[in-house]
This record gives C-alpha cells, structure tokens and sequence, in this order.
C-alpha cells in the first residue's frame, strides 16, 4: 500500500534505511583501522587514535617541529607517557612512526570478510 506522506512503498523505505545503516557501518569500521603516521599526521588525525587525547598530540606535535620522530625508540624517548605498553597499544590502535607499526604490537587489521559481505548485496529479496 502507497504511503501517502512519501508517496512510496514501505519496503522502499525499509531498504533505503537498511542500506543507509550498512554503508554507515562500512565507512566507520575503514575510519576505525586508518594508520596514522605520527610524522605527518596534524592534531586530529592524532587525535583521532584511541589512547591520544588533545593534550598528548599536541606535546607530539611540539617535539616533531625539533625533528622528525626517527623511529618508535625516538618517539618512546621524547614523548613523556609514552613507555612500552602505552606505545604497543598506540600501534595497535592505528599509530605508525615513519609507516611502521611497533615491533611486536599487530596491528588491527579490518575483517576484510566482513567488509566484502556488506559490500555484496546487503538485501536478499
């Protein structure tokens, strides 16, 4: 039956919505596994890592404009907070120094199944 407010379908409406919600799920879980580089990132590209608050990438920032981070020992050395763990977890949150992730820290990658699934016909009629 027509919807007089729309003039469509309620099936058209259903499946602009369910479309609408898969394709906001795929472009959320791409943003969610992004690599930032500490070396060229700005503040909300930094900001933007799970574990890096406003605060911390702009004492980052400060240190990379005496010179580029040369690598993950660098980055531990001149950034205070920034131990072991805190840069495993930085790394595996999406962190890169000079597109390395830390040694030892895997980085998360995105479930490739899952994105080709969503990517497939999401609407089996």
């Amino acid at each position: 039956m027509l919807d007089s407010r729309t003039n469509s379908l309620p099936e058209d409406d259903m499946l602009k919505k369910m479309l609408l919600a898969i394709a906001a799920m795929v472009a959320t879980m791409g943003m969610a596994f992004a690599q930032v580089d500490v070396n060229k990132a700005d503040q909300a590209a930094l900001d933007s890592v799970k574990g890096i608050g406003p605060a911390k990438s702009k004492v980052i920032l400060e240190e990379r404009a005496k010179g580029e981070f040369k690598d993950w020992a660098d980055f531990q050395k001149r950034v205070k907070g920034i131990g072991d763990k805190n840069a495993a977890k930085l790394s595996q949150a999406g962190l890169q120094v000079n597109g390395k992730s830390l040694d030892g820290a895997a980085a998360k990658p995105a479930d490739t199944a899952k994105v080709a699934e969503a990517k497939k016909d999401p609407v089996k009629k």
